[in-house]
């Protein structure tokens, strides 16, 4: 998982750009290997939300984009450095908190239009396996869960690095991002432009900008 790193550092100092610390080892077959300190981030982690950012953007009226978050989310991670492909991540969204900085846009998207929270207040991602892709690069695929709806979905995640601040908190942090059909799960809500075209764009793209913390 993309959040862990092949490094550690002692304090809070700027991490090296993903993949220019060192190139990754190959096996005989010509497969990428994990650095072996990757043994020590092994255990359970949770999302650092006030430094976290469960985002998304979507173009509006196909001449600009449109950028929100979901503030209000639960997070349990759990990696495995010597085994990744038994790592895991379950994240709960309660939609009622999405915020993309206009309150009627936001009225709007909690409302039957979109995400309907009455009857849906929690949209999901669940993992279902993780790969190793190289150097600094994961891929999570796992089930998203909207309007009770579920569908696979991957994510490419990339580690940024690893501290311990100052608090003496063992930070991770990633960047994870995936581009999805809204209309897979149900979020259909459009209006034609004139001059041909939608109001909004079907293709919404999420981002996920993590600073995780080990569990206590």
């Amino acid at each position: 998982m993309g959040i862990f790193s092949r490094r550690q550092t002692a304090t809070a100092e700027p991490a090296t750009a993903a993949g220019q610390d060192r190139p990754a080892t190959r096996s005989a077959t010509g497969t990428a290997t994990l650095d072996p300190a990757l043994r020590a981030l092994t255990g359970h982690w949770t999302i650092d939300r006030p430094h976290s950012r469960i985002g998304f953007s979507v173009r509006h009226a196909m001449v600009t984009t449109v950028r929100g978050a979901f503030t209000d989310y639960d997070s349990t991670l759990y990696f495995d450095g010597a085994r990744p492909s038994e790592s895991r991540a379950e994240i709960v969204i309660r939609v009622a908190g999405v915020d993309t900085g206009v309150e009627q846009r936001d009225a709007h998207l909690v409302g039957k239009d979109f995400f309907d929270v009455r009857r849906y207040p929690e949209m999901t991602f669940r993992s279902t396996s993780t790969t190793h892709e190289g150097a600094e690069s994961f891929r999570m695929t796992g089930e998203l869960t909207i309007r009770d709806t579920t569908r696979p979905v991957e994510l490419q995640l990339d580690y940024l690095g690893s501290v311990v601040d100052p608090f003496g908190y063992e930070r991770a942090g990633f960047d994870g991002t995936t581009t999805i059909d809204r209309r897979d799960w149900g979020l259909v809500y459009n209006q034609r432009l004139e001059a041909g075209g939608s109001m909004v764009s079907e293709k919404v793209r999420l981002q996920f900008d993590i600073s995780a913390i080990r569990a206590s």
